[in-house]
């Protein structure tokens, strides 16, 4: 069966900022619990009642989904600034280590959010278009200006991704990720 997500409809402003509380709360709770955290405690946690929370996300993959396509839209346009501000080298390299908060989120959504991904073509396409789209962009962006090796590609980049985001989880998994992030930077850099 497709799913749609529920998008943001037009919102007074208290309904609007229960819904943003309850979407940051989820995200939290999500990257440190999994999806499978009571409902409950996320509207606890966000100061409304299950009842508001249900009205704004009818199901848990409808809150899944929201928080799945926020925090890829976060970081496609966290690409956009950096690339905007910082030379390409060094917008590249701050671009994937923030890319470790958003895997973080990802894991933590786990099972629910390849589920939602099989069922709903919407997030699907945010899913395909996000993350690979703009680590080309990044990639093609630092040959041109000659600060990363020519002979790359985003796909090489992505394979050596690969590794770093499937190592296990454990408690220092993102700082030890972001230093082996770091030796791939000075890899990919040129001499």
């Amino acid at each position: 069966m497709t799913q749609t997500l529920p998008t943001a409809p037009t919102l007074r402003a208290d309904a609007r900022r229960n819904r943003d509380r309850l979407v940051a709360v989820a995200t939290r709770m999500f990257t440190d619990r999994g999806v499978t955290v009571p409902l409950e405690d996320i509207a606890r946690e966000a100061a409304v009642g299950i009842g508001t929370l249900y009205r704004h996300f009818p199901t848990r993959d409808a809150l899944i989904g929201v928080v799945y396509r926020n925090e890829t839209e976060a970081l496609n346009a966290v690409a956009d600034e950096l690339s905007n501000t910082l030379p390409s080298d060094e917008a590249l390299a701050q671009w994937l280590h923030r890319s470790l908060d958003y895997l973080a989120t990802k894991r933590g959504l786990g099972a629910g959010l390849m589920t939602l991904l099989q069922d709903n073509p919407e997030l699907q396409a945010v899913a395909k278009g996000g993350f690979p789209r703009m680590l080309d962009r990044m990639v093609e962006a630092a040959k041109r200006d000659g600060t990363i090796r020519a002979d790359v590609d985003a796909s090489d980049v992505m394979h050596a991704l690969g590794g770093i985001y499937s190592a296990p989880a454990s408690p220092d998994w993102q700082a030890r990720s972001g230093r082996v992030l770091h030796i791939l930077m000075d890899g990919l850099r040129r001499r």
